[in-house]
């Protein structure tokens, strides 16, 4: 038998880091799941970009609310627009762009990884507010140290989109 209860959270509640240009929102984690998922909610904005990586224990699946995003999957780039999803397995190489002003994502990760959300709140910091933080490159040496610790991603390189790369060397 299991101790779950149920989870009901409104707009603006749950546990919110600012990560990677990001506020990240905690809607269910890992623990309160049971591992069944991870769910969180993102909000992004333009040139917001992951480094090329894969998780070695969990599927990832992106639902764009609101914007666009460019997916790297296993060496092919897609744009995702309002409505759609991108789902990757475990395992698979990708990467992302947010590539409108701004862009609300829900992402769920199964099964949940307590790992990941761990990675997130190190690398990142408490939201001291519900807004996005100020746009601030990538901190490559404390995500790739944090992505050795917790095990739940592995950094294979910097992002790959090409935009974004012309953008970092300007």
């Amino acid at each position: 038998m299991s101790n779950r209860t149920a989870i009901i959270r409104a707009e603006g509640e749950g546990d919110a880091v600012w990560f990677n240009s990001d506020l990240f929102t905690f809607k269910a984690t890992a623990d309160e799941t049971e591992q069944a998922f991870t769910l969180f909610e993102e909000r992004s904005q333009r040139g917001k970009a992951t480094p090329l990586h894969l998780h070695p224990k969990a599927d990832e699946t992106f639902w764009v609310i609101e914007g666009e995003i460019r997916v790297h999957v296993d060496g092919a780039e897609t744009t995702v627009t309002r409505g759609g999803v991108a789902s990757v397995p475990r395992g698979m190489p990708h990467a992302m762009l947010v590539t409108s002003e701004t862009a609300l994502l829900l992402t769920i990760v199964t099964p949940g990884c307590k790992e990941l959300e761990m990675f997130f709140r190190e690398v990142g910091q408490p939201a001291t507010q519900r807004t996005l933080p100020p746009s601030a490159p990538l901190p490559m040496d404390k995500i790739r140290a944090s992505a050795m610790r917790h095990g739940s991603v592995v950094i294979l390189g910097p992002p790959p989109f090409k935009a974004h790369a012309a953008a970092d060397s300007a």
